[in-house]
Formats: structure tokens, sequence, C-alpha cells
């Protein structure tokens, strides 16, 4: 049992409790060895017991105590003491990311990019220490009150032995990738899945899919087609959107292979948001043409192939993974004892490794269940197959054949008529071929509801990837008018909305014609006839756009980060240059920005930054004349020996050695000294003096006087030289 202010380990003090979850729970203790504060997640005692749950409980600290990153909450000890077993984290004071996507509805792309590239960083070195993390979500991100992005709660990650791991752990539904929904292999292209769903959420503040029951959604993931952001939010840039469609392909193979792929796509889209630079050539069959016509057909009998085995499949599913034990892995939302600095959520537990799994499920009745979910993916293929050569999406030989220039050249589209055709169906086809399609409704009496009226574009026509296409739809006979908000607050307009049934998306923009929060555009406009349930974007003024912008303090951050903040405010990163910083707290880090933090520049203005690479090492310099041994140091010294003089620094390096007869020595100079202190050494023999014997005979004998070998030292301190 933990109480507060107990001992653990013989160094961390237990201070208070700041998160729990299912399996241990998680107090702020000070490690009075190192005199820091320290997160220890401490194993609850009905589980201490149980070698399954403890083995897995130490999973988390032996995937990542291997792991120093600065985007990866560092693990720093694991231990066991009287039946507590318990791991000792870095203290991050902070917020998740899902609380924070939480309290801002939805991210700007901006902002977005910038936190998946810091995730990505901490993923990639994970990665490259084969480890793989499998539970990527918002709840296991944490942005620190600095700002700084790291991943947490490896608890069930696995270290990679080959280039690939099994295993029937799923972490958080809503976020899984297909495979690990089927409960094969996992690695890390499961992980980019995963944070390409992130990347959804942040930038549209839904996850793409739900539904009433765990199974559910993990069929959806593997069925159904992952909708593109740009249908919730329709500013999201198309680069951005290719980015999350790509990392979320169903196939790993199409995905991006690596993190350093996946980095390199986000700083471009930080750069040149607009541009189309994402490779897509591997979403369908190499030198295949699709026409619109061809996209809502294949759409239309996807969504019919898919409801067909929708229900045989969700009951392969139930009996594989029943509800009460599948539900352990939904997010776990704990109390907010100490919500304002901490996140109980960035401690989140999800250990359980389907421990609800029916223990009496026999291996024939597993091997039966995935030889009918394989013959189902192979008839649905087979079927595709059919009906792409029925409508000729495999193009004749001629067309395959097609000079590839004119592919990598592929800028336009040739527009079909959609008249007639049901909205949804085009609308998403649109989507998928880089269109923006802009929806208006109106009444009809003689065109069914939810199908196209009229379009902007007409059929046949070529168009540029990224033009909008205004689409004309029946609301029916009895289409609601859709409620005028322009001008009103954010606040009004929503409630304004909801009152008349309609879905709200958000999004904000510079107009100096309304004031700051209000409403300056809609779509559809105010007065429009629209179904109920139809989705009303509002844009939110954010006051008159400015051409300067406000330079950030990007000091104490790394060139990445500072990269991120600048690409954020409008600005450009200019000249990195490395220097030295007397304060080691900035080794690393920026220490100096060309432009005063505050100051209001023009945007685009290129700010030079200069990180340090550490405290510059101080030398100094012996300028001094060296003096002979006094009498204090040697009373039998005389005037006119010879004496050898040396100058030693403290770290045994010779600075000066010479012989003399006569001092003082000149003034000496010698610089570059490592050391700041160090010694003369005087080394001399004294001779004594000879005295004379009267023999008996008179004659007289020289007695030569006895010599005596000296040597001492002088200490001194040498000056330190200006830098």
């Amino acid at each position: 049992m933990v109480k507060m202010g107990m001992l653990i380990g013989d160094r961390y003090e237990v201070m208070e409790k700041i998160g729990t979850g299912g399996m241990s729970d998680v107090y702020k203790a000070k490690d009075h060895k190192l005199n820091r504060f320290v997160a220890v997640k401490v194993l609850k005692q009905e589980f201490s017991e149980n070698a399954n749950f403890v083995s897995k409980f130490r999973v988390e600290a032996q995937a990542a105590a291997g792991l120093m990153h600065p985007n990866i909450v560092n693990v720093y000890d694991v231990g066991q003491e009287d039946g507590v077993h318990f791991i000792v984290m870095e203290l991050v004071e902070g917020i998740t990311l899902k609380k924070y996507i939480e309290k801002k509805a939805r991210l700007s792309f901006k902002e977005a990019v910038s936190i998946a590239i810091q995730v990505c960083m901490g993923i990639e070195a994970a990665h490259n220490n084969h480890i793989i993390h499998r539970d990527i979500k918002p709840q296991n991100v944490i942005i620190s009150k600095e700002g700084k992005v790291k991943v947490t709660d490896f608890g069930i990650a696995k270290a990679a032995t080959s280039n690939t791991i099994t295993s029937n752990v799923m972490g958080s539904v809503h976020y899984t990738s297909p495979e690990q929904a089927r409960g094969g292999y996992s690695d890390e292209k499961s992980d980019i899945y995963s944070l390409g769903v992130t990347l959804f959420e942040m930038i549209t503040g839904r996850v793409p899919f739900n539904g009433e029951t765990t199974v559910a959604i993990a069929i959806k993931h593997i069925q159904e087609q992952m909708p593109s952001p740009r249908e919730f939010v329709q500013e999201i840039p198309v680069s951005v959107e290719q980015i999350v469609l790509k990392c979320c392909q169903k196939s790993p193979d199409r995905r991006y292979q690596n993190m350093a792929e996946l980095i390199r796509d986000l700083k471009q889209a930080l750069m040149n948001p607009d541009q189309v630079f994402v490779d897509t050539t591997g979403y369908d069959e190499a030198g295949e043409t699709k026409t619109l016509d061809d996209v809502v057909a294949l759409r239309t009998e996807r969504e019919v192939k898919a409801q067909r085995r929708r229900q045989q499949q969700e009951n392969a599913y139930s009996s594989e993974y029943p509800e009460e034990g599948y539900d352990q892995y939904e997010d776990e939302y704990y109390e907010d004892e100490y919500y304002d600095e901490y996140d109980d959520e960035y401690y989140d537990d999800d250990y359980d490794d389907f421990e609800g799994r029916k223990k009496g499920s026999s291996s024939t009745e597993k091997l039966t269940t995935i030889i009918a979910i394989v013959a189902a993916v192979i008839i649905g293929v087979v079927v595709i197959v059919i009906l792409a050569n029925v409508l000729g999406l495999f193009g004749s030989e001629e067309e395959k054949s097609s000079d590839s220039s004119s592919e990598a050249s592929q800028e336009m589209v040739e527009m079909i008529d959609v008249v007639g055709k049901k909205a949804e169906d085009v609308k998403n086809a649109l989507l998928e071929y880089g269109l923006t399609p802009v929806l208006e409704y109106e009444e009809s009496y003689e065109v069914a509801e939810g199908l196209i009226i009229s379009c902007s574009v007409k059929p046949g026509e070529q168009i540029p990837v990224g033009s909008e296409v205004v689409l004309t739809i029946s609301a029916g006979e009895k289409g609601i008018e859709v409620p005028n908000v322009v001008g009103m607050t954010e606040a009004e307009a929503v409630s304004t909305l909801l009152n008349k049934g309609f879905k709200i998306s958000k999004a904000d923009g510079f107009d100096g014609s309304v004031p700051v929060g209000s409403i300056f555009k809609q779509s559809p406009e105010g007065n429009a006839k629209a179904p109920a349930d139809t989705t009303v974007s509002i844009f939110i003024s954010k006051g008159p756009e400015e051409n300067k912008v406000t330079v950030p303090n990007i000091c104490l951050q790394d060139e990445m980060t500072a990269m991120a903040i600048l690409t954020e405010n409008g600005l450009t990163l200019g000249q990195v240059t490395e220097v030295n910083h007397s304060d080691p707290a900035y080794t690393g880090l920026v220490c100096v920005q060309s432009i005063e933090p505050g100051t209001f520049v023009e945007k685009g203005t290129a700010v030079d930054i200069s990180v340090s690479i550490g405290p510059k090492e101080a030398t100094y310099k012996f300028v001094e004349s060296i003096q002979e041994p006094n009498s204090s140091e040697d009373p039998n010294y005389k005037s006119g020996t010879l004496v050898t003089v040396s100058v030693m620094a403290d770290d045994g390096t010779v600075l000066m050695s010479t012989q003399t007869t006569s001092f003082p020595l000149p003034e000496q100079s010698i610089t570059g000294i490592k050391s700041p202190t160090g010694i003369v050494k005087f080394q001399y023999v004294n001779q004594g003096e000879s005295s004379t014997v009267t023999n008996d005979d008179g004659s007289i004998t020289t007695i030569e006087g006895t010599s005596e070998t000296k040597e001492f030292s002088r200490p001194v301190t040498f000056i330190q030289e200006e830098e």
C-alpha cells in the first residue's frame, strides 16, 4: 500500500497522487539522490500477485528504458520493493493532446503539423531502436508547459525481433490500424496509421470512424474508406489532406514506409501547404485512369459489398473479441485531481491484452473465423476486379502504355455529368481527386432530396486539381431554411444552427468587416434551403489581416521546434550558426535570435538563429617574472647556484623549463593554458662549504663540503584570458 510520505526504493519520496489507470496509480515523488521531482507509476495491489500482470507492467519500462529523446517521456528506473512494483519516469507538467484538442475544438493545420513533426521524431527514435509503440493516440501525447511535445505510455509496445511482430494486442480502437484490428502483425507502419488518425483528429476535431460498439469501429477501420478531412473542414490544405490519407491507407505497403518519409512531407506541408507533392501513385494500380463516373460507381459498389459483409464480419469479431473483454481498450477518463498541471490520461494504462477474451474458444473455432474472414476478403477482391473490368476501369492497353510524362504532369481532371447522382457519392469522389466541392441546397419538387440538381462545371470540361466545384443539391420539397448567422457571435451562431437541426463545422479567418469572434461567412449561405442534418460551415473572424506579424520567442527551443514556431507565425527560418554559450542549459538549443521577440515585422521575414554548442572552454595565461628561492623556501640556497626552473599546469602539462644561475628570470608570457592553477618547480644542488685540516706533519688537507639535492614547488594561479 503506497502512502503519502513513504520512501520507495530508498530514494523516491511519495508526494501526492496525480493519476490513476486500469492497472496502476501514478504519484508525484521526489528523488532524494538527484534532488528532482519524478513520476512514479505503481502497479495496483490487486494485480501485484499476478505474474501475468506484473510481466505486462514491466513491458513498458523494458520497451522505453533504452530510449532517450527530447520527444519521448524518459524512463529513469524500474524496481520492486516489498511487493510494490514501480516504474520511475520523467515528470512532465502539461496537458495531453486529447485535452488540448477538446479545449480548442480543433487545431490550425500549421499547429497540428508542427505537433505531428515532434511526435514523428519521438516515434522515429523508438523505431530506430526497434521499438514499436502500437498505441499512438492523442491521450498518449503530452504537451509540456514549455510547448515541448512528448510521446508517452509504451505500455503495449514491444521490441521487434524481426521486421514485424505478431500480437493480438490492440490499443484504443478509434486509432487502431486495420492489421491490428484483425489481430495480425503490426510493425512501424501500424504506428504511422495511428499517427495519421491522430493528425486527422487534430485538424478536424473528430475521429474518422465512430460506432456503437468497439467491434463496429474496428470493422470500419478494416472495411470502410477513410473519409477525407476536407469533408469536415474545407480549409485544410490539399497537401495535409493527402498526407493524412497516405498515412491511413488500408494496405501498409501504400502508407509511408518510415517516419523519415513522413517527416519530410510534413515539413514540406508547413512551407508549401497548397502544393501537390505527396506521392500517391501507390493508391491505385500504376497506369490506370479513372473518371469521376468510375469512382462514383466503384464507391457505390464498395458500400453495397461492405454492407453485405458487415454482419458476417461483426459476428466473427464478436466471437473472437467479446465486448466485456474488448472494452478494456476503450479510452479511460479519470478524475482530474491534478488537472491544471498534469493530465491523468497521460498515464493511461492499456495493458489488459484481451483478458476478457472467451477462455473457451477452441483453436478450431478461431481457425474457422480466420478462414471465413480471408474468404470474404478474397471474394470481395474478385468482385471489385470483375466490376472494374466491366466499367473499363483498367482501360485499354494503349491507355496503360501512355506516356509517363503526361501521368507525372496530371494536374487536370475531366468533369463528368453529375446531375441526378447522389450528392454524397459525388462529393467524396471530388475530394479523392483533389477538387473542392462547395455545397448549395435548393428546395425542389422535381428532384429527390440528396440528388444533384446542377453543377458549376460542365461535363467534359478539364479543370485544375484544387478547383472549387459548386454542387446545387435538392433539399426536397420541405427543406429547412438555413439561418443567416453572418455577423453573429460564435456562441449565437452555434445556438441558432443547432436549434434548427443543423450540424456545424468551424474555421477561423481574417475579415475586417465584422468584430473579432463574429461570423463573417457561412456555407451554405443564409436563407438557402437544406436538409436538417446538413453541416453548415461557419467562419469566425480574427479581425483584419495585417501584413505585420509578431516575432515569437524561440530561445531555449531546438532548431526543429524553432522552425515550426516561426512557420506557424508566418515567418521563415534564416541562417543557422553554431556558437559557444556560457550557460550549459543552452547546449543544443537556440541561444540568440536575430530579431527580438515581440518585434513587428513583415510576413515571411527570415529570422536567423544561433544554436549553442556548449560553453567555450576557458583558457589562461602566465605573465610574470620568477624570483629566486627565498629563505623560507630554502635557508641554504646561495645566489649563483645553477637552478632548473619549470612551470607546470595542474593537468601535468609542462609549460616552460629552463636552467639559470641568475634571478629574477625575465617576465614570461605563456598563453592557452587549460588549467587555472599550476606550480613553479625548482631543482638544484646545494654545495656545502669546504674546510681545511692541518695534519701532524704540518701539511694542510682540504675537505670538500657535502652536497644536497634540493627540489620544491611554488603554487601559482594563472590569469584567465579574455574571450
